[in-house]
């Protein structure tokens, strides 16, 4: 899924994501969990401002966002829940 993402250029030009768009819900990145790269992808796995846990990738031949994996805060917190952490 194409999605749009606002980026911060750090001191050392290295761009971080800010939030992401899809459609007309937009998501501030609370945390950057991990980030990755590949010869041709920038992958990040980040938590958003609505609990829930993505992991997007950037092109960096074509200069586009894909979602690439979702879960929502719900499901992690039920899975927590379910074995006794809080």
């Amino acid at each position: 899924m194409h999605i749009q993402v606002e980026c911060y250029a750090g001191y050392r030009g290295e761009e971080s994501p800010r939030y992401i768009q899809m459609a007309t819900y937009k998501i501030e990145i609370r945390e950057i969990v991990d980030r990755w790269l590949s010869p041709d992808h920038r992958y990040f796995k980040i938590l958003g401002s609505d609990d829930a846990t993505y992991i997007i990738r950037h092109d960096t031949a074509n200069w586009q966002w894909e979602l690439v994996f979702y879960q929502s805060g719900e499901a992690i917190s039920r899975v927590n829940s379910d074995s006794g952490e809080s």
